[in-house]
């Protein structure tokens, strides 16, 4: 975490209404970079990463959605990747170091967003481990179709054995030869850009200075949270996050019993980006309010709980509520829904039954991907077939080169980077 997390004045905030999503993101990262990057090379970064559009569209009275899936690989991972990678590839440079080997673990948009960010950089190379049977056919191709310098490896096996195999790859003394850096969220780099849509949404919405919102936010790795929490220590005007889990549970059940227990193997579910059974970035959450928790899930000083659950309320949704959700969101307002929306749009629905009273508050849902990554889903609930886009489409086709090795075990995964690095 930052030692010190930098705070943007009401006004400079309420401001934000007036400019676009690059000018915000100047603005934000700048306050928390300082000038370790001259303005002119931050923002020449943040135009060329963050080149898409972010579209805020109501929904119904004073709920809205903030789609996050219309950059390159369609998922809101293109926010943190994009702009991590460019910053990267711009200290390489002035600082002429040695090529980077970007070791990420993914459960299913991540390792694409990585992948394309960092395709064809010449100094850095990309190694991506994903759960063979857990991800989409698209989600697969936008890692496997593209060579050069980047390598994805399916593994028989859950996401949280992915991200096992990358931590253990990372403490190796053995590997310390190897230039290795993440790409995961449990980079802090990824999670500064994601502090951005919240603010851009946030100032899409609002009309008066320092009104508040409620943020519905899909949490599988807890990158998207932990951007919102540093976003609202920064000061933005936030009354509420709600954390929408699917059937992997262990953060709703500590909120609610003190006591934490990892979910182990890991819950599949049709929102499989969130099948996440120990999220990494729980421990900067579990600092942020005082606490401290290990990589193995071993709470050894507790959160202030009451401080986290004045600031967010958590919900498991279960596949069978997703699937409802996707179903009766299309015919409630004839638009598609993906499953990890769908989850965040469930868990509001849930907050808006138990506090009436906030219903005064806007809110905000995050929707994460494009529903065309999970076309067998939304053919099966809706009959229809999402319109895909044209990131997608280019990929549909390519070839996909093989799996480079079978990993049974880390001794499998080390012997890999010893030989090819």
């Amino acid at each position: 975490m930052l030692n010190e997390i930098p705070k943007l004045e009401k006004d400079k905030i309420f401001s934000f209404k007036d400019l676009d999503l690059n000018e915000i993101g100047f603005e934000v990262l700048s306050n928390i970079i300082g000038d370790m990057i001259s303005e002119k090379d931050l923002k020449r970064i943040i135009n060329d990463a963050l080149n898409f559009e972010v579209p805020v569209e109501k929904i119904d009275n004073n709920d809205y959605i903030c789609y996050l899936d219309r950059g390159p690989t369609c998922s809101f991972k293109d926010f943190g990747a994009r702009t991590l990678a460019r910053i990267m590839e711009y200290f390489l440079n002035i600082e002429d170091k040695k090529a980077v080997v970007i070791l990420t673990a993914t459960s299913g948009d991540t390792g694409g967003a990585v992948a394309q960010a960092f395709f064809n950089m010449k100094k850095i190379k990309v190694v991506v481990l994903y759960p063979k049977n857990e991800i989409s056919n698209l989600q697969r191709k936008q890692m496997t179709t593209l060579g050069e310098n980047i390598t994805a490896i399916g593994i028989n096996g859950k996401f949280d054995d992915c991200q096992r195999l990358v931590k253990t790859a990372f403490a190796d003394e053995d590997l310390k030869y190897i230039n290795l850096s993440s790409a995961n969220s449990i980079n802090f780099g990824r999670l500064m850009p994601q502090t951005l849509y919240y603010f851009w949404s946030y100032s899409r919405v609002v009309e008066n200075k320092g009104e508040k919102v409620i943020f519905s936010v899909p949490s599988g790795n807890f990158g998207n949270l932990m951007g919102g929490l540093i976003a609202y220590k920064m000061g933005l005007p936030i009354k509420r996050f709600i954390s929408a889990v699917n059937e992997n549970d262990e953060f709703p059940k500590f909120l609610e019993t003190g006591i934490y227990q990892k979910v182990e193997p890991s819950r599949h579910c049709i929102s499989n980006a969130m099948n996440v059974g120990h999220p990494s970035n729980l421990a900067r959450l579990v600092d942020l309010y005082g606490g401290r928790i290990d990589e193995v899930g071993i709470m050894h000083k507790n959160p202030n709980l009451e401080e986290i659950r004045k600031d967010i309320r958590s919900y498991s949704i279960s596949d069978n509520l997703t699937k409802e959700t996707i179903t009766n969101f299309y015919k409630k307002y004839k638009k598609i829904i993906e499953p990890h929306g769908a989850v965040g749009w469930a868990a509001l629905q849930i907050y808006r039954n138990k506090f009436p009273d906030d219903n005064i508050y806007k809110s905000i849902t995050l929707e994460t991907a494009d529903p065309a990554k999970f076309p067998d889903d939304i053919i099966s609930l809706i009959n229809i077939t999402p319109k895909i886009p044209k990131h997608l489409l280019t990929i549909q086709n390519k070839d996909e080169f093989p799996n480079p090795i079978e990993i049974n075990e880390y001794e499998d995964f080390k012997n890999f980077l010893k030989f090819f690095f």
